[in-house]
């Protein structure tokens, strides 16, 4: 019965922000390794950011400082908040959680980021 849904994602102009949420069901967010991922068009699918037990993070070099990753114990949720938006942003954005060393996707929202 595991499912990500991911939302918030949208148009935005260059130095916006936006928020994404993941509502995860299944899978415990505060103790499983969770994460946001982006694919742009033609490219390969990368790392965002990741949230692991703890207070452990970590981030691709292009997001660090302008993207921040969180999570909502209490509603099961896993956030992004993007600020500074560019046009290199423009991805669909998913959500990862792992468990029992399988990888579970959400189906993604897409981010556009355009003047």
């Amino acid at each position: 019965q595991v499912q990500l849904v991911e939302s918030g994602g949208g148009l935005v102009q260059p130095g916006g922000s936006l928020r994404l949420s993941c509502a995860v069901s299944g899978i415990s967010v505060s103790v499983n390794p969770v994460g946001w991922y982006r694919q742009a068009p033609g490219k390969e699918r990368e790392l965002v950011a990741g949230a692991y037990p703890g207070a452990n993070t970590n981030y691709a070099d292009s997001v660090k400082g302008r993207f921040t990753i969180t999570r909502d114990n209490a509603k099961n949720t896993v956030n992004l908040q993007m600020n500074n938006l560019n046009m290199e942003d423009t991805a669909i954005y998913y959500c990862k959680a792992r468990y029992w060393g399988r990888d579970f996707w959400g189906q993604g929202t897409q981010v556009t980021v355009s003047s």
